[in-house]
């Protein structure tokens, strides 16, 4: 017989062998089957996360109602993934319902008759504590404030300072000392006290309603530019509330602002210690009169050192505050009911 050599079996014919082979082959594409519906399920929930978020406003703050139907949060502030409505019928659409206290009635009927799950309320004011009414009634109602406070979930400023590095000093040329803009003028109130007490020792220039010499709107900033010095008296005092008086009237306006309100540290919190004088910082107000009376040019100047490093940004339109919503809404806490909020803004 010839010569052959033996038969030898293929080690992949082992029985051993094919099943390792098979179970490897079905942990494979269990795994790749696994990666693909997880893969699914990502895809879904990051396309449901891309949904805007629906900000519905349920009575806007003033007469004349904006369009919000564009993309208003996109196209004029760079916030994407939010819509703005005033359509109440989008109500049970809505994420967040927002809720003007100067546009809520007595009693609760007006409100929607439900809060979806998972729905929240904002409770939204620009106004201080002393010209605010009715709150007790709206405990347990808002999950949300948005204030001039900066411990408001939503915080809106009624101004702030910007980075802006040019490094220039810009004063308008002044033509008298001290003015002062006023429309609602009431003896009881403190800034009327102080300036009644103030005008014994200098001139203020007195514009608006109250002393029958209103400004238009164009012709406010240029008017009280020419004062060396504005008056930025508010109306209450109470914390954090520092308002246009202070932003457009003064610092916008290229002013320095005399500042009566919350004390001094308070106002540093917001603008440098060197931008404005506080009636605080004298003894009498016949010493803060002195004070400004006989200012020389270069320590006027030192007031103005801000803008070197900072312009002043004004918060005047309502959609942009409310956008800020959807910025926030992701670090806001949810679920939570203010129980007192009369409590929490008197505090």
């Amino acid at each position: 017989m010839p010569w052959a050599l033996p038969l030898r079996r293929s080690p992949w014919s082992r029985p051993g062998v094919k099943a390792l082979v098979t179970a490897g082959v079905f942990v494979t594409t269990f795994w790749n089957l696994r990666f693909f519906l997880n893969s699914l399920k990502g895809s879904g929930e990051d396309s449901k996360h891309r949904e805007p978020l629906v900000i519905l406003v349920w009575e806007w703050p003033s007469k004349q109602v904006p369009n919000v139907s564009r993309d208003v949060c996109r196209e004029l502030y760079g916030i994407t993934g939010c819509q703005l409505t005033t359509e109440r019928q989008l109500l049970h659409q809505a994420n967040v319902v927002v809720f003007f206290h100067s546009r809520l009635q007595p009693g609760q009927d007006r409100l929607p008759k439900e809060k979806l799950p998972g729905q929240n309320w904002v409770w939204v004011s620009l106004e201080s504590p002393s010209n605010t009414r009715a709150l007790a009634e709206w405990n347990q109602t808002f999950n949300w404030v948005m204030t001039y406070r900066q411990d408001s979930d939503i915080f809106i400023p009624y101004g702030k300072l910007v980075p802006n590095w040019s490094g220039t000093v810009n004063i308008p040329a002044k033509t008298n000392l001290v003015s002062w803009v006023i429309s609602n003028y009431h003896r009881t109130q403190k800034r009327a006290e102080v300036y009644k007490n103030l005008s014994r020792y200098l001139h203020v220039n007195i514009y608006g309603k109250a002393n029958n010499k209103p400004l238009c709107k164009d012709c406010l900033l240029p008017t009280i530019s020419k004062s060396k010095f504005y008056l930025a008296f508010e109306n209450s005092i109470h914390r954090d509330y520092i308002t246009e008086k202070l932003w457009r009237n003064s610092l916008l306006a290229g002013t320095v602002p005399v500042v009566l309100g919350p004390p001094r540290a308070n106002y540093e919190q917001f603008v440098p210690a060197d931008s404005f004088i506080h009636i605080n910082d004298f003894g009498s107000l016949e010493e803060l009169a002195t004070f400004l009376k006989t200012m020389n040019a270069s320590r006027y100047r030192q007031f103005f050192a801000w803008q070197r490093r900072f312009s002043v940004k004004l918060y005047t339109d309502w959609r942009e505050r409310i956008c800020t919503i959807c910025t926030a809404y992701p670090h806001l806490p949810h679920g939570r009911l203010y129980p007192d909020l009369q409590s929490w803004f008197n505090s």
